[in-house]
């Protein structure tokens, strides 16, 4: 299966033609530097991003807690996450870096406010 892949390492931005199937990469073309080239078997093999997004706060109608993933999730992963993310409901002070969320759907990966609240 081909896949073309742009690099988001560097202003480039270069177009990669990745090359393979689920478990390897046969090829890949386009790539300017060996980050890109890692970048493209990484994006090829399991993809993975950084969610933000907020959550409610516990007795304030209307107001939200911005959050974020400490740490990049399986792209497969982020609509699962999110619904675990909209049930939540934090209780104030929240301090920037507290964990809202630890280990969201058996990831390893916390989800933290991003903003000191009360």
């Amino acid at each position: 299966m081909k896949k073309e892949i742009i690099c988001t390492v560097c202003p480039r931005g270069c177009h990669i033609l990745v090359e393979g199937d689920e478990k390897s990469v046969f090829s890949a073309e386009g790539y300017s530097c060996k980050r890109g080239l890692e970048y493209a078997n990484t994006e090829y093999l399991s993809p993975v991003r950084i969610l933000t997004t907020t959550v409610k706060i516990s007795g304030i109608d209307g107001d939200l807690l911005p959050v974020r993933s400490a740490k990049p999730l399986p792209k497969d992963k982020l609509s699962e996450c999110m619904d675990i993310i909209k049930k939540t409901e934090v209780k104030l002070p929240v301090k920037r870096y507290d964990t809202v969320i630890a280990d969201i759907c058996g990831t390893g990966t916390d989800i933290v406010a991003t903003k000191d609240i009360g």
